[in-house]
């Protein structure tokens, strides 16, 4: 009888149509496919099992997550070798219905189930996200940020590295040779130079993370800040990192949502990172209420993941495995509908600039952070929780890398009627604040 590895090689590619493309170790030890390639580890039937239950990216992700299902090699290779049987088949991919109607098919799949052995669909691991209701409120809004957010500052202190910024940095240098701190550090000046911030100003920094903008502007630009999350841990770990700094009297830190805030008007709001949360149904509101906070000549700068526009918006889904286990409830759009609702808004878009392939090399910077501490951030979370971060950020590096998706700085202002805006002739010299 064959070997398991060369049972499930067959298999798997008499149901897909096409040769793997990486090289498959099963649990009985027996290996299988094209030799010099990342291996694909087996580890038990259960991983099978999770698969024939829900096809596709959500069963790779539970089998991954609950440790069925690992790589050998480097996970950037093995990714982007996978990527074309999971992620980017498109519309040539038959669906399950017509897949099985063809016999052949149909054998692959009662194979797979007698290598699988008993039909028993196993529970996901506890690291996905159960949640009922309504999308959006302030209620679910808070239960995914916190699922999110609130995995303990310690692990996203070996994450994210001693700036504690959770978003793209950037790197203004032609090659990228500053270290992911610097980086971090001008990309806060970058936004800071954007908004134009001056000594006296009030700023709003709406999903403030762990107070990294806040104290950037209240420290280098001397304006007065308020910061908003709904994280608890992170305004914990904010507000201690305003007080070490000596800067309780310019920085407040809430734990407060973004339609809540009634004290503008404000000078300039910063939102980096946070609008992924919003939603598609939400984001009129969201860009209307930061109108509202503004005074008039006031500036938004909204830093936002975005994706390719599809010729069918109506057909756009969630990405299963990032909704299940990393962003509940997050949803991406293109940066055109980004910059139209803004303008609904009543806001005039001045400036948008991409840097795609900055989040890329941050990605990797973080992915290589994990991987190198590895043992401490199992131990401070848990073992799925930190194979879902490896994978989210790996893949993720790849999906900025493919142009996949992109991430926008939008600067809008608010133009009184009177058409003045403030804004230089030549915005992109982002000169000093005082020039």
């Amino acid at each position: 009888m064959p070997d398991a590895a060369s049972r499930l090689t067959t298999l798997l590619e008499q149901l897909l149509e096409t040769p793997l493309p990486v090289r498959v170790r099963a649990w009985d030890g027996s290996e299988a496919g094209p030799p010099g390639t990342p291996t694909l580890v087996v580890r038990n039937r259960r991983a099978l099992r999770r698969l024939l239950f829900k096809p596709g990216e959500l069963g790779l992700a539970r089998a991954w997550v609950a440790g069925d299902l690992t790589v050998e090699g480097d996970l950037y290779t093995a990714l982007a070798l996978m990527s074309g049987l999971v992620w980017e088949r498109g519309e040539d991919a038959r669906g399950l219905g017509a897949l099985l109607r063809d016999p052949a098919a149909r054998a692959a799949v009662r194979g797979l189930v007698k290598l699988a052995g008993p039909p028993l669909p196993p529970a996901p691991p506890p690291e996905e996200v159960r949640r009922p209701g309504h999308l959006h409120t302030r209620r679910t809004d808070r239960r995914a940020i916190s699922h999110h957010y609130d995995v303990g500052n310690d692990f996203y202190g070996l994450v994210l590295g001693p700036s504690m910024v959770y978003s793209c940095a950037y790197w203004p240098a032609p090659e990228p040779d500053a270290t992911l701190e610097q980086a971090q550090h001008d990309k806060l000046e970058l936004i800071s130079r954007k908004l134009a911030l001056k000594p006296g100003q009030r700023l709003l920094d709406v999903g403030c993370g762990w107070g990294s903008m806040a104290i950037h502007a209240a420290r280098e630009h001397g304006v007065s800040v308020v910061g908003v999350t709904l994280s608890q841990e992170q305004a914990v770990y904010a507000r201690k990192r305003v007080a070490d700094e000596g800067l309780t009297d310019k920085v407040e830190i809430r734990v407060q949502d973004y339609r809540d805030v009634t004290d503008g008007p404000y000078d300039a709001i910063s939102s980096i990172g946070m609008a992924e949360h919003v939603g598609a149904a939400r984001y009129l509101e969201y860009a209307s209420d930061l109108h509202a906070l503004l005074k008039p000549g006031g500036r938004l700068l909204n830093h936002q993941i975005g994706r390719r526009p599809q010729r069918d918006e109506s057909a756009y889904r969630v990405d299963e495995f990032i909704d299940a286990y990393v962003f509940p409830d997050g949803e991406l759009a293109p940066v055109g509908t980004t910059v139209t609702q803004l303008e609904r808004a009543g806001f005039e878009v001045r400036d948008v600039e991409s840097i795609r392939e900055h989040y890329a090399l941050t990605l990797r910077r973080w992915v290589a952070n994990l991987e190198a501490d590895w043992d401490r951030a199992v131990r401070l979370t848990s073992p799925g929780r930190a194979r879902v971060w490896r994978l989210y950020m790996a893949a993720s590096a790849l999906a900025f890398e493919r142009n996949r998706i992109g991430v926008n700085q939008v600067l809008a202002v608010k133009t009184p009627e009177s058409g003045a805006s403030g804004m230089p002739l030549r915005a992109r010299t982002w000169g000093a604040p005082d020039a």
